[in-house]
């Protein structure tokens, strides 16, 4: 219980500490108009109060990420806290200021137009395909999560299958609305759930302590040793939402383009994330405590053979520690969170394209055009396999966040006098492509090295670490040893603009 509160109370402290500090080197400015401020269209560019605008930032990214990912990362053991609060204070928190203040700094841009401004035209056509490929995919698992949560409340008739076309309805009318009609009224309602839930999830687990301890802190890897897979890389992918993820970065526009103030970006960006930190290290502690030793083997076999974070352990977590009641209570606001990201997730989708194409959002014609292949298109990926889905969701989710802060990091290298305010992005970045790379080297759905055993995790740890050199060593060449050409290049580009 002690590691519990320690970690909650560094979250929080690193809000108010690193938070801060990282808004120091970026610099707001409160004079500078937003582009809510400077071009509203009653669409997406909407004026709205800081309060809204957290809980839609909010609600946005924490979806099934902290919850079902979280809960995945609980088979590894009590390590799976550190990655949570490291991950969401030195990579996520920044990662989510940087994308969010970056969009304002750019109109309300999207995160595509945005790296390609800063990493050049390749970049910018690789992460256009890149972002609507994962918020597609996103849109998938955050509607097929909550359908399968629905059909296990409902009665027989009401399968997945249906309760995943009532969900792609409510989608349809949030991607289409402008944004303070659907999502901007009742997100705060939404809000209430996900507080309740949360609340009541983390006070059960304290309370049951003494039937269900909290284990405290140990490095072991604690993943059922039958079938146990090596922390690195897989955890740190698997827990994706809870510390660090692009698709956050996909939704700062959204938020972005509503602000009235550039000073307001911590408390909404970064917050938000620490936020969602929170929520992880509640849901990964009341796993582990839930599921250790329950039923008499070998540690948390039990959570593995519920498939880990998914419908059945969440359920079975609600119901366990907070009755029926309760229960029905903590799985409302489950349900809430991947529903409402999954609609702003189509929502960015469609924004994405309407950036690439330079369409005009404010005709209705355009937005159905573009609006309803998508969701079509989602609602077919949701017949593959959920947990298919959900590993190539997790690897893409990462690997955008990595190209975020790599993006971040040039923007602060070539922007600023002082060119040493870039290793908060840049340091993270390098983290995230070790993870990504080693990653994409080592599991079955891509490159499978791991098939081979040690000798294969030894290939899949090298080839990682090498990346993440080469791609600081790039970086350096631009931003230390040809930092000027950059500069003159970013000048010349804001010229053309105006």
């Amino acid at each position: 219980m002690i590691t519990f509160f320690l970690c909650i109370a560094l979250l929080v402290a690193g809000y108010f500490l690193y938070g801060k500090f990282v808004e120091k080197i970026f610099h707001p400015d409160a004079d500078r108009p937003t582009p809510a401020v400077a071009n509203p269209d009653g669409i997406d560019y909407v004026p709205i109060s800081n309060g809204k605008a957290f809980l839609i930032e909010l609600l946005n990214i924490a979806g099934l990420g902290p919850i079902f990912g979280a809960i995945s990362g609980a088979l590894w053991g009590p390590g799976v806290y550190l990655w949570i609060v490291g991950g969401t204070i030195f990579a996520g928190g920044v990662h989510d200021y940087m994308s969010g203040m970056l969009s304002i700094r750019n109109d309300g841009a999207s995160i595509s137009e945005i790296t390609g401004k800063y990493m050049g035209p390749v970049m910018k056509n690789v992460m256009r395909i890149f972002s609507v490929v994962l918020l597609v995919m996103v849109g998938v698992v955050f509607m097929v999560g909550p359908a399968g949560l629905l059909a296990i409340l409902t009665p027989e008739w009401m399968n997945v299958k249906i309760w995943t076309i009532v969900i792609l309805v409510y989608y349809f009318l949030a991607t289409l609305l402008p944004v303070d009609k659907l999502i901007g009224r009742f997100y705060p309602v939404f809000g209430v759930f996900l507080i309740i839930m949360a609340l009541g999830v983390s006070i059960a687990t304290i309370a049951n302590n003494g039937t269900r301890p909290m284990m405290e802190l140990t490095l072991a890897n604690l993943y059922p040793a039958a079938t146990q897979k090596p922390i690195w890389p897989l955890m740190f992918i698997t827990v994706a939402c809870g510390a660090i993820s692009g698709f956050h970065a996909t939704q700062a526009p959204i938020v972005s383009r509503t602000l009235r103030n550039e000073k307001d970006g911590r408390k909404i960006f970064y917050g938000a994330m620490v936020c969602e930190g929170i929520i992880a290290m509640i849901w990964a502690s009341a796993a582990i405590s839930f599921f250790w030793h329950k039923d008499g083997s070998n540690g948390l076999e039990s959570l593995l053979k519920m498939g880990g974070g998914g419908s059945k352990s969440v359920y079975a977590i609600c119901t366990g520690l907070l009755g029926s009641v309760g229960g029905a209570i903590a799985l409302i606001g489950v349900i809430v969170c991947p529903i409402t990201s999954g609609d702003t997730a189509f929502r960015s989708a469609r924004m994405v394209i309407f950036d690439w194409f330079k369409l005009d959002e404010k005709k209705m014609k355009i937005r159905l055009s573009i609006a309803v292949p998508l969701l079509l298109i989602g609602y077919g990926i949701s017949f593959i396999d959920y947990s298919v889905v959900w590993r190539y969701f997790s690897w893409s989710n990462q690997t955008l966040a990595m190209i975020v802060l790599w993006a971040a990091a040039v923007y602060l290298a070539t922007n600023y006098p002082d060119r040493n305010r870039c290793w908060i992005a840049a340091v993270p970045a390098a983290f995230m492509s070790a993870v990504s790379v080693t990653y994409l080297m080592y599991a079955p759905e891509c490159f499978n090295f791991g098939r081979f055993g040690m000798k294969g995790i030894t290939i899949s740890y090298a080839v990682g670490i090498a990346a993440a050199v080469v791609f600081l060593s790039i970086f350096i060449l631009t931003a230390y040893i040809h930092p000027q050409k950059s500069l003159e290049r970013q000048k010349l580009n804001d010229f053309k603009r105006r």
